[in-house]
Formats: C-alpha cells, structure tokens, sequence
C-alpha cells in the first residue's frame, strides 16, 4: 500500500495521485505540486489515503506545500487573465481568417506560458497567429487542437436528459462508446436520438451497458421456442427492463399471443442460446450493479 493524496487541476478534471509528503490537507484545500507541466495548484479532492502500489504511476511526484492565500490569489488572478486573453484571441483569429474554433484558454500556475484549446476540421496554419500573440502577451504561446468530446466537457452545456453534460460534471475520462450497446439496449439507431451535443455517441449509453447484457444472456430473444404455464410457444416479442416476453402459444390462432413474466418461461431452442446454469436471474436490481 502507498499513502497518497488526490489533487484535481480542473472542476472536472482527472485526479491524479501525489506523495503527500509529510502534508496531511483536507478535502477541499489546496496544495502546490510539482507536474509534468511545471509549479501547480491544485485543489484536493481524495485526503491521505492508502492505494494498491499497481494503481500508482512511479516515480510518484510530491507535494511542495500548502498552498498560502497568495498562491490562491494568484491561482484566482490567471483565472481572470484567461478570460481576457479568451478574448483576444478571438480577435486576432478573425483578423487572420483562420478557420478554427477558440474553445478554452490555460494559464499555468508560473504564468511561464499560455494554453489555448480549439477545434477545427483539419490541419490549421496557426505559425502567424502564434507570433501575434507572443507579442501581445510576451509569454510562451501552445496552440493545441483538440476533440469535439473534449470540447463539450470544456464548454458545458444541458443534455437531451435536462442534466448538465456528464462529461462536464463529473466523468473525468471518457469512456469508450459503441452502437453496439445502442444495439443491445434496444434503442432507435437514428444518430439524432443516440447522440450527445457533441455529435458522438452518448457517454451515458455506457452506463446500463452492463445489465443489458446480462439481461440479454438470461431472456429468450425475438423468434425462441419456449415452455409457458400454457404450453410452448414462440417469442415474439421482449421486454428486457420488465423482463416480460410476448409468447404466441402453438396451435392457436391469436396472432397477437400472451404476455408472460421471463420467470415463467423455460428456453427451449432457436432464437438466442439458452442461458447456462450458473446464469442465475438475480432478484433484486441491486444485484445487476
């Protein structure tokens, strides 16, 4: 086991382990690190706390110190300085015609150089635009182009589901997304329904993904053969989240069959494979978590 820290750069953020250093901070203050990029301030989201040595990226950097009401001010101060230079350089990509789009400017805590974050569709000749800056700030400019993911948990915004973006409130990392899961969830594949503001597949389609598979192995499919209280039957249609199939009973003639409970229902063969008997069904939805 390593004691560690967990420091948080950014709102939303990923959280990165530090050696606490003999510094015991709590939860909500702010710390200065040594990084990668430089001197930073960081603000603690995890205290002192053990983790597996596997969990830890080594060398483990340290913490410097307790940030001071001076390292907080000027933390406060590159965050007013990012706004104006978000400004500037709005103007001076307009002034060079560049067909890019600005999403976020970074001060880093030396203020030994800027970040500016955008977006574009291709390969963008930003040599001139770098030189303008340089002179306005007199400062180390990085232009940096990035995603339209990256951009919706940089900008914010409301989901379809009336809740701020996930990714701008609390995902930290971006979680891989297939039609498939929109597939398994029985969802619409109309792009306009299973995207994010983003233009991607919806992070949240994730979330469920794995209680639909374990639904999927344990509940006949569309066209199975199964044994009902009335007989045996087709499946011909399934509700997955009820966990209700739709049988029509052989040698009847309703076409629109009998709703049954999955628990009333024993596979017998076509369709999907008959779940295996280790597959318990579980009773309770805290068991499919």
């Amino acid at each position: 086991m390593k004691q560690v820290i967990g420091v948080r750069f950014k709102p939303t953020g990923k959280i990165y382990y530090f050696d606490p250093n003999g510094y015991q901070p709590e939860k909500g203050g702010f710390v200065i690190v040594e990084t990668a990029r430089g001197v930073e301030c960081g603000e603690v989201i995890q205290p002192v706390h053990g983790v597996a040595d596997s969990s830890v990226c080594k060398p483990l950097k340290k913490v410097i110190r307790n940030a001071d009401s001076v390292d907080i001010r000027k933390a406060r101060q590159n965050r007013e300085n990012e706004e104006k230079a978000f400004r500037i350089c709005e103007e001076r990509i307009a002034k060079h015609k560049l067909d890019m789009k600005l999403v976020e400017v970074e001060y880093p805590f030396d203020s030994s150089r800027i970040l500016f974050y955008f977006t574009a569709d291709g390969r963008v000749d930003f040599r001139d635009l770098v030189k303008d800056l340089a002179g306005v700030f007199h400062a180390r400019i990085e232009l940096r182009q990035i995603g339209v993911r990256d951009e919706s948990k940089m900008i914010g915004g409301i989901g379809i589901c009336g809740q701020p973006f996930c990714c701008s409130r609390f995902l930290s990392d971006f979680q891989p997304v297939s039609i498939k899961m929109a597939k398994e969830q029985g969802l619409s594949l109309n792009p306009v329904k299973i995207s994010g503001s983003c233009g991607r597949l919806m992070c949240c389609l994730a979330y469920e993904q794995p209680a639909y598979e374990y639904l999927n192995k344990i509940t006949p499919g569309q066209g199975s053969v199964v044994r009902t209280p009335d007989g045996e039957g087709t499946v011909l249609e399934v509700n997955l989240v009820s966990g209700k199939l739709r049988v029509r009973i052989d040698g009847t003639n309703e076409a629109m069959g009998h709703w049954y409970n999955r628990r009333e229902c024993s596979y017998l063969r076509g369709g999907k494979r008959s779940p295996m008997p280790e597959e318990a069904e579980p009773e309770t939805e805290e068991e499919l978590q």
